[in-house]
């Protein structure tokens, strides 16, 4: 399924009993004559590709080479389903259009990875499902032109849990049909005697997405969510993640789950690299009507690092509902440090929980129908504005996949045929049943956390109002999902595994805000962020000899 040809050698066998993760000691700063690939950031890059340290064809080669150690090669991580066979021209064509006199874009000569359900013309987008293989779109998404035109270069496409995770019940974070199985660099095993599956979750759904970065084969990569597939991969694999408002990335030429709560976001190392991105991401798309909002002055900027604030948590204010006990120490230990920052952050009871998620009809009366609905009235769209889609339909892609279940069903797809038996027409009962569904998830969702951030007194824009609501990974993510709020996730601690063999596993401290709160959000991880340093980068992917340029 991988098609790209390089020269570089596989690196050395490693033993995975127990990784324990290492900070290589080998970094140049920016500006240095030395630069090490690893855990280097977008300013360090763009500053080495200013100075002629290197090229940005040098720098897709030295990505390239990596992926060539780690990807086939054991540890064999998997983060890709198809890498760009062309970034190393499309690299050097950026090169010969770099000038001194030019003003530099945000992303010039960057390598950046796509999830596989975000279009690209010149790649296949298949959501990881063997029914759309070869699938090519017949141009690029909205935000696929927005990142080449701020100069990135496209990698290739991420593996993903096949259609962002809602085709069957019981599928592993990170598995799809078409790129199997997808490994977190912090233990890359299978489970021993298992289905093939990992030791250690990858998060999902934007599985390959956190584990490229994780392991330095990318510089950034956008995954998507619907509810909780960036905080999720971007947790496990100890990255930073950012899910928007609802509105402020298009979605456009984006394989969808529902347009009622998807959004695209960044996957980064660190949170001034994900503001980065963020900020080539948002933007206004006509196509699009949700980002009508990005026309409201004070929405959406094209550049976040302006909000990245190491004095941020000073004078804010947290709520913190209970943790969950797996994650209660280690996020005890995050309020102190919040605290020790300056922030005042008060315990407050269980948020009021949604509908949970329908995955089966008919319908019960107490789950929401939401995504069910949502998935075939948008993938039914998405497939018929994609003539060379080898599959036009929902029901399409049900046959086929029923027709080669050897290759298509590991898992099945109850949640599929689910959807498919849904009428979608106006003024069905199954109609009424979504819109009474979609009402209730956003009047409950946003009511309870508008409940929240507008403090004690009820009353919005006062000084008792919380600037954020803390949570523990992706525990949270349903609910500011449902609203369309934004959250971030910046690495925590590392915690015990509950199995001994198991290696320690990174787990995210997450921010969530009230609509288009994103600055606030990144200012909060940020100074979170500076006074930890919790990032390691797995010693399953360690530096290779040629991921070090000196100048001569």
């Amino acid at each position: 399924m991988k098609r790209f040809a390089l020269a570089a050698a596989a690196c050395a066998a490693l033993g995975f009993s127990v990784l324990t993760p290492q900070v290589s000691a080998d970094k140049g700063g920016a500006g240095s004559a030395r630069l090490n690939l690893v855990e280097a950031t977008v300013a360090e890059l763009l500053k080495a590709m200013q100075t002629k340290l290197i090229t940005s064809e040098q720098l897709v080669e030295m990505y390239m080479a990596r992926i060539a150690a780690y990807e086939d090669a054991r540890p064999a991580v998997n983060a890709f389903i198809h890498i760009n066979a062309d970034a190393v021209v499309e690299a050097h064509q950026v090169d010969l259009h770099r000038h001194p006199g030019r003003a530099r874009r945000p992303l010039e000569g960057i390598p950046v990875l796509l999830k596989d359900n975000i279009d690209t013309y010149d790649m296949p987008t298949t959501a990881g499902s063997v029914a759309l293989e070869g699938s090519i779109p017949p141009d690029d998404a909205f935000i696929t032109r927005k990142l080449r035109e701020a100069g990135a270069v496209i990698m290739g496409k991420a593996t993903l849990t096949e259609f962002a995770n809602f085709i069957a019940i019981g599928m592993p974070a990170g598995y799809s049909s078409l790129g199997n199985y997808g490994f977190n660099p912090y233990d890359p095993r299978p489970l021993p005697g298992g289905d093939g599956r990992p030791v250690l979750t990858t998060g999902g759904s934007s599985s390959g997405s956190g584990i490229a970065v994780n392991a330095n084969l990318v510089t950034l990569a956008v995954g998507t969510e619907t509810s909780g597939s960036i905080l999720s991969p971007a947790s496990a694999n100890g990255v930073v993640g950012i899910k928007p408002t609802v509105g402020l990335v298009s979605r456009d030429g984006i394989i969808p789950i529902t347009a009622d709560q998807d959004t695209a976001g960044p996957i980064a190392r660190t949170v001034a690299d994900a503001a980065t991105l963020l900020g080539v991401l948002a933007g206004y798309d006509p196509n699009d009507a949700a980002t009508e909002a990005c026309l409201e002055p004070g929405n959406c900027f094209d550049d976040y690092t302006r909000f990245l604030d190491k004095k941020a948590l000073k004078g804010a204010r947290i709520a913190a509902p209970p943790f969950p006990a797996s994650r209660e120490a280690q996020m005890n230990n995050a309020v102190a440090v919040l605290r020790a920052q300056g922030a005042y952050v008060e315990t407050i009871p269980a948020l009021p929980a949604p509908p949970g998620i329908c995955v089966s009809y008919p319908a019960p009366a107490t789950c929401s129908t939401v995504l069910m609905y949502g998935q075939k009235r948008d993938l039914n769209a998405y497939l018929a504005a994609t003539p060379g889609a080898p599959r036009h339909t929902l029901a399409e892609i049900i046959a086929f996949n029923a027709a080669n279940p050897a290759i298509a069903l590991k898992y099945g797809q109850a949640i599929f045929e689910a959807a498919e038996m849904l009428d979608i027409s106006p003024g069905s009962a199954d109609t009424a049943r979504y819109l009474a569904d979609l009402d209730a998830d956003r009047t409950i969702s946003r009511g309870g956390l508008d409940d929240v951030y507008d403090g004690p007194d009820d009353i919005p824009g006062t000084d008792d109002d919380f600037d954020a609501i803390l949570f523990a990974a992706n525990f949270g993510a349903g609910t500011p999902a449902k609203a369309g709020y934004p959250s971030v996730t910046v690495p925590g601690e590392f915690l015990p595994a509950a199995d001994p063999i198991v290696n320690p596993f990174p787990s995210g401290v997450t921010f969530s805000g009230p609509a288009f709160s994103e600055p606030t959000l990144i200012g909060l991880a940020y100074a979170f962020e500076q006074a930890t340093r919790y990032r390691v980068p797995p010693a399953s992917t360690p530096p290779l000899a040629t991921d070090v340029v000196r100048r001569p």
